[in-house]
């Protein structure tokens, strides 16, 4: 039986995620952490995509996606082979490196965006025991970017689209997003 068909809504953001396979940790060292967003940039390079939320965690990822040229799929094969062929070459893996093929889901309501957004910002709080006590500590995930109003490095980072969905005067919005993240509700 043929795998059912991906869903791809241009305009809108996907929550993408993927796991190593037997959840073994795909994400070792900073040199891992760093070819992540070496790889996101050559692709954004070919294709245009905006991240709006990410989180890296050593085992696995979520990406708040939204590409409006090329299908996810597109994109994220792009993204998985690129990581595996890289993973294999240092590790000297053989073998599948993710469990599954990536999961994804069309997120196109507002407080939908926001719901996602908080779940994964949240993964760096939510392991047990957490990994780092404030979500803004944690280097691999786009909270920091937000809580500490910075520019972020890499130009498919996009800032605007989450704290957009409180339809407040932009400096009150950062504030409001973060406010949102961090509570436990």
């Amino acid at each position: 039986m043929p795998r059912k068909r991906r869903e791809w809504v241009p305009y809108a953001y996907h929550h993408i995620y993927s796991r190593g396979n037997n959840r073994q940790n795909i994400f070792k060292d900073q040199e891992d952490m760093e070819e992540v967003f070496r790889l996101l940039s050559m692709i954004h390079l070919k294709y245009p995509i905006s991240i709006s939320a990410y989180a890296v965690m050593t085992n696995h990822y979520h990406f708040l996606l939204k590409s409006e040229q090329v299908t996810i799929s597109t994109i994220m094969s792009m993204f998985n082979r690129r990581y595996t062929d890289y993973f294999n070459r240092k590790y000297n893996h053989v073998g599948h490196l993710f469990q599954h093929r990536f999961g994804s889901s069309p997120v196109l309501y507002p407080l939908d965006l926001l719901k996602v957004s908080k779940y994964i910002h949240r993964n760096p709080i939510s392991t047990n025991p957490p990994i780092v006590k404030y979500m803004e500590n944690y280097p691999y995930s786009s909270f920091q970017y937000y809580k500490k109003r910075i520019q972020p490095p890499n130009p498919f980072i996009n800032l605007i689209d989450l704290p957009a969905s409180f339809n407040l005067q932009l400096n009150q919005t950062y504030e409001q997003y973060c406010k949102y993240v961090e509570s436990n509700t």
